[in-house]
């Protein structure tokens, strides 16, 4: 027999449009001879529903949706998942669908609660296996959570499974396929059957789902791969002992995989929230650059805007590297020179400042200037502003509020400076958008005369490490200096990190491309007197 996998791009709460996704994918699927579709965790409503699953009414309009798609479906079977209600319980369900009728439904029995998971809220776990036979060959269910441990899976087996499939919305993170394989291959070795895994693919708010859907046999062998970060239908065929095959293709090494996860997550997050298109403030410096570069490959051209914003202190290479970069990719591009605004701000404020030092408020001043012009453009075009910040630079606080961090969507938030560097020099490597120049010269936000970065900072290659141990590893500031980074930026840096908490509150919401990102993973008070290792 042949078994199908959908892995589709669902719009959260859309749940007619993706019921005729299912249905159109069903019955390609159906063209091609398959005798099962195989859908991802929560396709018919989307992934990550939230607190929409405590409302009566969304429950009552994915009941409804699920019976109408039920009613529709003929020449195929299709599995489905989809919230459940039940005795006043609600589920994380999966329902075979055939004929016409849902024929049997399987409830989530491991409810993810740690990282971006918060499922004890909303569901109650399964305690049941279900398994159908079909053509002669006897599958088995299992949703995400449940086959990372073993219980759910023996189960299957147990009640006399033959294959085992699983639905999935595991959002992408830095090797995760790697850990999925690993976790598929241990239950395996513990039943002895082969897995079809169905992910979902597409962005969702911070999260991006990478889809790379795969099947394994009898020995762990992969024997069939999805891409990466794309909607496709794959199409498996079982032998007589149930070893499933397809084709397998090449999954894009580390580099390729995250510039096409921020790509991908922008693309959605303005598509899937109706924006017409972006506004990108350029400043010469490679955050921007790399920002615009992934704009335009995520939009299009006609769908940008870059706005350069010189200030008295915006050297001369780094409006010609701007101009250079918006002529390479063919985007709209306006020059407004801020220093009127800004000497006219420095006039207003003549009399209270009168005495004191000139320090980061005559800064910050320029970064707020830049960021209401990019708001009062964003509100009379309806383009949303690209914040341009790193993860570096958010860890340490290196950002002005209401300025270079006002914005509705940040595309960089969980990208390192080094990664950054990676990312551009990737870039370019596919075809020069970057200006070399932005690439090499010491990074510097032109806020005060010959300004570097690492005047206020240690070398992002230092920092970078620290907050990896600090932030994505969650090492303690002695376990750090063990590693051998010299105390004195293991406590500056983790200071910096806790002090900024609070500007990471107001920040614009960005990809996840780790598994410890400024957003749903990363949940510390504002208001706290602990100090680790101080």
């Amino acid at each position: 027999m042949k078994l199908a996998i959908a892995q589709i791009n669902c719009v959260l709460g859309d749940l007619s449009a993706n019921a005729e996704k299912i249905l159109s994918y069903a019955g390609d699927a159906r063209i091609a001879g398959a005798e099962l579709l195989l859908t991802p965790e929560l396709s018919l409503c989307g992934y990550p529903p939230e607190d929409l699953l405590l409302r009566d009414g969304f429950f009552d309009a994915c009941r409804k949706a699920l019976n109408d798609l039920a009613a529709r479906v003929s020449g195929i079977s299709v599995i489905v998942g989809h919230p459940h209600e039940q005795d006043g319980k609600r589920y994380n369900a999966a329902s075979l669908l055939q004929d016409g009728r849902i024929v049997a439904t399987y409830c989530k029995r491991l409810l993810p609660n740690y990282s971006v998971f918060d499922e004890e809220r909303y569901f109650a776990p399964g305690s049941k296996p279900l398994v159908f036979e079909l053509s002669g060959t006897k599958f088995g269910i299992n949703i995400c959570e449940d086959v990372w441990k073993s219980d759910a899976a023996r189960d299957a087996r147990m009640a006399g499974a033959h294959v085992l499939l699983v639905l999935n919305a595991s959002p992408y993170a830095i090797s995760k396929q790697e850990s999925r394989y690993g976790t598929v291959r241990a239950r395996i070795a513990e039943t002895g059957m082969p897995v079809v895994y169905a992910n979902m693919v597409g962005g969702q708010d911070e999260l991006v789902f990478d889809g790379g859907s795969f099947a394994m046999d009898g020995s762990g062998a992969l024997t069939a791969q999805s891409p990466a970060f794309e909607e496709c239908l794959s199409v498996l065929e079982f032998s007589e002992d149930a070893q499933p095959s397809g084709s397998v293709i090449a999954l894009p090494d580390e580099d390729e995989e995250i510039y096409r996860a921020l790509c991908l997550g922008l693309r959605d997050y303005i598509g899937k929230n109706g924006f017409p298109g972006v506004l990108v403030g350029l400043s010469g410096g490679i955050d921007s650059a790399l920002t615009l570069a992934v704009a335009v490959d995520a939009l299009g051209k006609g769908r940008v805007h870059a706005v350069m914003m010189p200030s008295p202190y915006t050297a001369q290479i780094s409006l010609d590297d701007a101009r250079e970069m918006a002529k390479l990719l063919g985007v709209r591009y306006d020059e407004f020179f801020i220093e009127p605004i800004f000497r006219s701000y420095l006039e207003t404020l003549k009399s209270s400042f009168a005495g004191l030092e000139q320090d980061t408020t005559e800064e910050n001043l320029q970064a707020r200037i830049r960021g209401n012009l990019l708001m009062a453009l964003s509100n009379k075009l309806g383009s949303l502003v690209l914040t341009t910040g790193n993860k570096s630079e958010m860890s340490v606080g290196y950002a002005t509020l209401y300025g270079d961090m006002s914005g509705g969507f940040s595309v960089l938030k969980d990208v390192s400076k080094m990664q950054v560097y990676r990312l551009s020099r990737h870039r370019n490597r596919i075809g020069k958008v970057i200006p070399e120049r932005i690439i090499t010269r010491p990074p510097s936000a032109e806020l005060r005369p010959d300004q570097l970065d690492q005047d206020s900072l240690p070398p992002y290659e230092v920092l970078d490490a620290i907050m990896e141990c600090y932030v994505e590893r969650n090492l303690s500031i002695l376990e750090i200096i063990a590693l051998g980074f010299a105390e004195a930026d293991v406590r500056r840096v983790v200071k910096l990190i806790r002090v900024s908490e609070y500007k990471r509150r107001q920040s614009a919401v960005g990809v996840r491309i780790t598994e410890r990102s400024y957003g749903k993973d990363w949940r510390y008070p504002i208001t706290v007197r602990y100090q680790d290792g101080f």
